[in-house]
């Protein structure tokens, strides 16, 4: 798919949105900056890095008022993210998508918008970088100019955010990255209702590998079973390499049999193949816990404490196998 048709791909364009982690976490200085500049540069009360999730928009950074998130419904960002160039509303009075809008009747009493879409290297739009005034407007050319580069900085952070959070041998999560996207999963399936997952699995008899073939051998394994999952799971799925050999999958909206499936094909694709660690090809296989996240569970350090034990069993049972249940239930 062009970059110029995934306006129309939405379920991509939340997947992608998923991958940057970024939903529901703190504030951070480099973004705050950003909606401080373009307040200060444009001369509008109002500034934001607003990102459209499925059915609300929430703000990354925001000044000018106080609020977290609004609606998708009424948000300005939604229509924003439709197209590929700059959105701008000189009167939102006299604009028939926006007249009767809360947030145009009532506070804020928006006036005027200038949106950049936020366009992934992919071309998914993940929202709009905001400039907003309370007076009609017309934004000129230079002004739009300046927000577009703003907007680009807005980019950069979110892409060198990912790759801090990004383990630098094998391409997943850094453990400290998956447990804090864990954790925005646990409070929105709680929130909505929703079903998730997580599997943890472990590389059987690494040490052996390490100690018999040597250091990069072993990376070479790591790095080849990091890309297998990778190419197994769906784009809202988060891997994350959480210990040594250890790695975790996050499978929001996934109740316990479709972890279990996804798991036994993960286990059957690793064992299928052996590893060229240098030349020397490598038979190698993995262990699987499997939990669901059952009522009991509120915390990700409970969640994987329930998928290792798991995991245990399945190293007790033999090992290259899976254990899965649902606490709670």
């Amino acid at each position: 798919m062009r970059n110029s048709d995934k306006s129309h791909d939405e379920l991509g364009r939340i997947a992608a949105l998923r991958r940057y982690a970024i939903l529901d976490t703190a504030p951070e200085e480099p973004f705050d900056k950003l909606t401080q500049l373009v307040r200060d540069v444009l001369g509008v009360p109002i500034a934001a890095v607003s990102l459209i999730d499925t059915e609300r928009q929430w703000f990354k950074s925001i000044t000018g008022v106080s609020v977290c998130e609004t609606s998708r419904e009424i948000s300005f960002c939604s229509h924003a993210i439709q197209r590929h160039e700059p959105m701008m509303i000189p009167d939102a009075t006299l604009d028939a998508r926006f007249a009767s809008n809360p947030l145009v009747a009532g506070e804020p009493l928006i006036r005027s918008y200038l949106g950049i879409p936020l366009t992934t290297p992919d071309g998914y739009n993940l929202g709009a970088l905001c400039a907003i005034d309370t007076q009609p407007r017309h934004f000129d050319a230079s002004q739009i100019a300046v927000m577009q580069s703003f907007a680009n900085l807005v980019l950069n952070e979110l892409e060198l955010r990912q790759i801090a959070m990004s383990d630098g041998l094998t391409g997943a999560m850094t453990r400290r990255g998956w447990v804090e996207a864990a954790e925005r999963e646990i409070a929105r399936a709680k929130r909505h209702g929703t079903e998730a997952s997580i599997i943890v699995l472990d590389v059987d008899h690494f040490k052996l590998v390490n100690d018999v073939y040597g250091h990069p051998a072993g990376d070479a394994v790591l790095r080849v079973i990091a890309q297998r999952c990778r190419d197994a799971l769906r784009d809202s799925d988060l891997l994350g390499r959480i210990g040594g050999e250890e790695f975790a999958v996050l499978l929001p909206e996934t109740d316990a049999r479709g972890a279990a499936e996804l798991a036994e094909r993960l286990r059957a694709t690793i064992a299928a193949a052996p590893v060229d660690a240098g030349g020397i090809p490598l038979r190698v296989t993995a262990s699987f816990g499997i939990c669901a996240l059952g009522d009991r569970i509120r915390t990700v350090e409970a969640w994987l404490a329930a998928a290792d034990g798991l995991l245990y069993e399945a190293k007790a049972g033999g090992r290259n196998c899976c254990r899965s249940a649902v606490p709670g239930q």
